[in-house]
């Protein structure tokens, strides 16, 4: 998303220093390319620690890219945030085209040279289309609040930390308004993002510890 700043801090450094050298040989065996998710609830880290993967990797001269999926909601922020205080029903897995960025991670697999794909603009409230260059890249990761959901993906990273553990990450941020209403939301993407932990192969704890499972 343009106008998204990500600010990769030490605690995201140390768990891609750890997560890897877990999955190097993976990657390397690999005769295409690998693909990664890294999915958790709002401000636990997920667009940074996507981040901090890619620099590890890249001291291993593998060379990474990234899917944010919120270039690939339905709405961009501004209309979507209004379109959610009309109809509370409207947050969820729905918002977004999960069904392609899943295409883009495939068309990764199958080894394609390029994917156009959506652009939000934030400042702006709009979504264009950009074309992405995948030529080079050995590993594609998508990030994003639902992304555990995907199914063409070789390893899935999830964040466990819940809207009161992220609470200062998100006043950092200063995305939105820590207001009744975004916490609401958060109450209601908690519901269906926290089972998704059952299905992930790498999970961050809340003090950005990593395990797996």
């Amino acid at each position: 998303m343009k106008g998204d700043v990500i600010i990769v801090e030490e605690h995201h450094k140390k768990a891609a220093e750890i997560i890897v050298p877990k999955i190097l040989s993976e990657i390397q065996a690999k005769e295409g390319r690998y693909t990664m998710t890294v999915a958790g609830e709002s401000g636990s880290g997920k667009s940074e620690t996507a981040q901090a993967i890619a620099d590890e990797l890249a001291k291993h001269a593998i060379k990474a890219g990234i899917y944010q999926q919120d270039d690939y909601f339905i709405l961009p922020p501004i209309s979507n945030d209004k379109k959610r205080r009309e109809d509370i029903s409207w947050v969820g897995s729905s918002e977004v085209k999960l069904d392609l960025l899943d295409e883009h991670l495939k068309a990764a697999w199958d080894g394609a040279s390029e994917v156009k794909k959506p652009l939000v603009i934030y400042k702006e409230d709009t979504v264009e289309e950009e074309t992405m260059s995948l030529e080079g890249l050995k590993v594609v990761i998508a990030e994003g609040t639902y992304t555990t959901m995907l199914k063409n993906v070789d390893k899935k990273v999830f964040i466990n930390r819940n809207r009161l553990d992220t609470l200062e990450t998100r006043r950092k941020r200063g995305r939105e308004k820590i207001e009744p209403f975004i916490e609401e939301v958060l109450k209601i993407e908690h519901g269906i993002i926290s089972p998704q932990r059952a299905d992930a192969d790498v999970i961050i704890t809340k003090e950005y510890e990593v395990e797996f499972p």
